[in-house]
């Protein structure tokens, strides 16, 4: 078998060599979403852990629901498999916190029909023509059924944090750092660069088409923020005083009992615990803090004289290389991410500590940009000019507005395929569960 293209490439492949790139993805795809649910028993998977999350066996009957949706029926032109279950599993008429209380499919169901599906799946992908339309242009709607795979296994992962019985999810532990110590913050000149993308073969709407954005000159630091800094914020007493916070982000502490970020606990000797995947850690100072609320990321950024950056401002960060004077797909570059270059794809279960892969940092010398925690900006979600619906408006445009903020980067839990420099994810501010921390900016003129 021949190595996987870079996504970038999927344009030049042979017809043979992509349908051989998207059968191994959609392989790689099924094979974490089966580990996820094999993991914990049947009780384990039909139980709802949270009302913010489904049943894993929820997710997992609505990963192959829409792979049927789209390849079997839509692409492949089939009979439907399972065309009685689709309301059932649609996400838009059944909210999370109801979707116990429906029929759903047994696990031995479940992994039945999904199955089924991906023969029929595979089939269509051995026949069906590529390149004929634009659902089909690289393969398009099977990129964007990875991608929606790969990001439902990021939500199980997420459930699977939240439970409480149960074995726990196991990994490797990140490798320590090796960078030398790093400057706190870096310049990022001011000029426009290209934001977004037209060419990405496998880019979803929101994320096009390109232009150019002018960004005034700033300072971000180089590495997301730290357990470590957020424990000092704590000591400060940040969590008490609210002229660190915004208005609404003030009421939803109050609201909340908020005093840390989600899932930490502090015991006796003042010591700072977190529990991670059945497990209880120690709170380690060099690790980017996760599982805290854009309001929080706001009070803390507040009270260290700083901001959140914006959402262009991340991305010419991430992107924009001086010397090419173009947007890069990543950091590093355009080839696809490596275990050297970035956190993901639930390699490891926590954030690896602050300055790991040097090999991933961007010209500007900021690490991390990719992997480790989705980085909250201060950007609510919305579309670029000329931002056109496809194939949906249910992916994106439903919504666009001022309820969600955006972030940026992916987490420790993302997976290559569903994380790149102009990929976006947006969630509403209170949101703890999700794998989430953030780093902070300044406007250049006030150094």
């Amino acid at each position: 078998m021949t190595p996987p293209a870079p996504a970038a490439d999927l344009r030049q492949l042979g017809d043979e060599a992509l349908r051989e790139h998207i059968a191994t993805e959609l392989t790689r795809a099924r094979v974490r979403s089966t580990a996820l649910t094999d993991a914990v028993d049947e009780p384990e998977l039909v139980s709802q852990h949270s009302p913010l999350m489904s049943p894993l066996v929820w997710d997992y009957a609505h990963i192959g629901n829409q792979e049927e949706i789209w390849l079997v029926r839509n692409i492949g032109g089939r009979q439907a498999v399972r065309a009685d279950i689709d309301q059932m599993y649609d996400a838009f008429q059944n909210p999370r916190a109801e979707r116990p209380s429906l029929p759903l499919l047994s696990p031995s169901d479940t992994r039945g029909y999904l199955g089924q599906v991906r023969e029929k799946v595979l089939g269509v992908l051995d026949r069906v023509p590529l390149n004929t339309s634009r659902l089909t242009e690289a393969g398009f709607a099977f990129g964007m059924v990875v991608q929606h795979e790969q990001q439902h296994d990021e939500t199980m992962l997420a459930t699977h944090q939240l439970r409480r019985s149960g074995p726990p999810l196991q990994a490797p532990p990140p490798r320590p750092a090796v960078t030398p110590a790093l400057a706190r913050e870096v310049l990022i000149p001011a000029g426009s660069f290209t934001m977004g993308t037209s060419t990405e073969p496998w880019a979803l709407d929101n994320e096009r088409p390109a232009h150019l954005r002018d960004v005034a000159a700033f300072y971000l630091d180089t590495t997301p923020v730290t357990n470590g800094d957020y424990l000092r914020f704590i000591a400060a007493g940040g969590y008490d005083e609210p002229r660190w916070w915004t208005a609404p982000g003030w009421e939803y502490r109050q609201r909340a009992g908020l005093t840390a970020p989600l899932f930490w606990s502090r015991d006796g000797d003042g010591s700072w615990w977190r529990r991670s995947f059945g497990t209880m850690i120690p709170v380690q100072d060099d690790e980017p803090v996760v599982h805290v609320c854009l309001y929080e990321a706001q009070a803390y950024a507040a009270w260290a004289g700083r901001r959140l950056p914006t959402e262009a401002e991340w991305e010419k960060a991430a992107r924009w290389d001086p010397v090419s004077q173009r947007s890069r797909r990543y950091p590093w570059g355009d080839e696809d991410p490596t275990p050297e270059r970035a956190n993901l794809g639930q390699q490891h279960l926590r954030p690896a500590p602050a300055g790991s892969y040097p090999a991933g940092a961007s010209p500007h010398g900021v690490h991390q940009l990719i992997g480790d925690v989705w980085e909250w900006t201060s950007s609510t979600f919305g579309p670029y000019a000329g931002f056109e619906v496809f194939p949906y408006a249910e992916y994106s445009k439903v919504f666009f507005g001022a309820d969600y903020y955006v972030l940026r980067g992916g987490s420790f839990g993302t997976d290559r395929a569903a994380c790149r420099g102009t990929f976006r994810n947006w969630d509403y501010p209170i949101r703890r569960q999700i794998f989430a921390g953030f780093r902070t900016a300044r406007d250049a003129e006030l150094s």
